[in-house]
């Protein structure tokens, strides 16, 4: 990246000089980036945040690797909340997923944010949600078909976990309780390992998260994925889709995205997203990330601020038809 010779006096220089500044970045490299991260350690997002934060030094970006530090809370609004406030110059990254920002709005309606003041980067990885249920539901049931006969015999067992209120998952298991007729009562939790912890451990029926938080207890035994909300079966798990299943209207798929604050200069959002793309098209990070659950895939800011269009305006009805508010 050249740097723009009218900020400079070129009779500074002669072509020895004009050489050297050429081959400058358009800005100085960010020493040592911070990523926040609103969910626990040890997660599917968790992993893509640190295995890109690994690859990001010695790029026209960074000097050195980013840190990744963990901020979990209120279903990852808290680590957007901070982006907010974070200087402009590269130096914060958030890693999110999409729909703190595409179906939040629709569920509180108090918020400390709104989309306009980030800067999208690059989508980092792409993931589909799994209903698993543990040892409360008896071994009997192996089926979707064969859990919405046990909910309605035990409505007072009925219920599912989410990584939090108003969370993707959250509106994928209440559409399936709304339109296969049964009771499912959700419970947030602050991620989704404690969600799918409490499911393995017996507190709660059934969970709804990212396959990948899911899928280590599913091929131990420990856990029953019976249906994916992918648009078609994937090999891992080999699991229905709910679509196939009879229920349509239950198709997600989420990303999770890499932001700066809103007035992040063009140059370092370009940069950026260059050695995030790179980090994502290396084997190893692709292998690693497939091994939780997700898909690595890049992208330009622009397609990314189209997707969160696209999902706000395409979420607006499904989280209506649910009825869930903060205030409810």
């Amino acid at each position: 990246m050249n740097l723009n010779r009218r900020h400079f006096n070129l009779a500074l220089g002669g072509s020895a000089a004009l050489a050297a500044l050429q081959s400058l970045p358009a800005f100085a490299q960010v020493a040592q980036p911070k990523i926040y991260y609103g969910f626990p350690a040890g997660s599917a997002g968790d992993s893509l945040a640190r295995r890109v934060a690994d690859k990001l030094g010695g790029t026209s970006y960074a000097r050195n690797n980013a840190v990744v530090e963990n901020k979990p809370g209120a279903g990852g609004r808290i680590v957007l909340e901070t982006l907010k406030s974070s200087p402009a110059d590269g130096t914060v990254l958030t890693l999110a997923q999409a729909s703190a920002l595409t179906i939040y709005p629709h569920v509180y309606t108090k918020m400390n944010y709104t989309m306009q003041d980030f800067a999208p980067i690059s989508i980092g990885a792409q993931m589909i949600f799994a209903l698993a249920v543990g040892p409360m539901v008896p071994d009997s049931v192996k089926t979707l078909q064969d859990f919405v006969a046990w909910a309605k015999a035990n409505p007072e067992k009925s219920s599912f976990g989410s990584p939090g209120a108003g969370s993707m998952p959250h509106f994928v298991g209440s559409l399936f309780g709304v339109n296969a007729g049964i009771t499912f009562q959700h419970v947030p939790f602050r991620g989704s390992l404690p969600a799918v912890n409490d499911t393995v451990g017996g507190q709660i029926a059934a969970c709804v998260t990212p396959t990948g938080d899911s899928l280590a207890h599913a091929k131990a035994g420990r856990l029953r994925i019976l249906a994916v909300s992918a648009p078609k079966r994937v090999p891992d798990p080999n699991a229905p889709t709910f679509a196939e299943l009879g229920y349509p209207e239950i198709v997600a798929e989420e990303w999770f995205g890499f932001f700066a604050p809103a007035k992040t200069p063009t140059s370092i959002i370009n940069a950026a997203n260059s050695a995030i793309q790179a980090a994502l098209k290396d084997q190893a990070v692709i292998d690693g990330l497939a091994n939780v659950g997700l898909v690595a895939a890049g992208s330009t800011p622009q397609a990314m601020r189209a997707s969160l269009d696209s999902e706000f305006k395409r979420w607006a009805p499904l989280v209506k038809k649910v009825g869930f508010t903060a205030e409810s």
